[in-house]
């Protein structure tokens, strides 16, 4: 591969809007291993809310995407592929870069559910604190009298 086609892929899978309308790859070798990307992030995505046994699952692909991706790029970095074999190294980095988005984007919602619950969690605690020292709102007048 000449110099600047290796470049000219390396700008390309860098290139910040590189995911916008890539496609998540169907499968995937990861660390020579054949996995259902396309299924597994759809699965994920699908639920409303992801359950602890799967997180483990879920940033174990993550870390393992990544490390996938690190070492495709490697190889595009150091020119030891065709120029053809780079571009498809390339449109597997940027599958992956979307997998990784769509992945990555299930730590908001995790955050936002961890949140609310910690919030409705907290409401009920105050709720039954006034209930249990008498301090409910339907039980108090005004003047502080019972």
């Amino acid at each position: 591969m000449r110099e600047f086609e290796r470049k000219q892929l390396l700008e390309r899978v860098e290139r910040e809007a590189a995911t916008v309308g890539a496609e998540i790859p169907e499968t995937i070798a990861v660390q020579g291993e054949e996995v259902d990307l396309q299924e597994f992030v759809f699965e994920i995505k699908r639920r409303e809310t992801v359950p602890s046994g799967e997180r483990d699952r879920v940033e174990q692909a993550k870390r393992s995407l990544r490390r996938e991706r690190i070492q495709r790029l490697e190889r595009i970095e150091n020119g030891e592929v065709s120029f053809d074999e780079g571009e498809r190294l390339a449109e597997s980095i940027i599958g992956i870069d979307r997998a990784l988005d769509a992945l990555e984007g299930l730590n908001t919602d995790l955050e936002r559910e961890a949140e609310a619950q910690e919030a409705a969690d907290r409401k009920r605690w105050m709720k039954f604190l006034r209930k249990a020292l008498g301090h409910d709102d339907t039980s108090h007048n005004t003047r502080g009298r019972p």
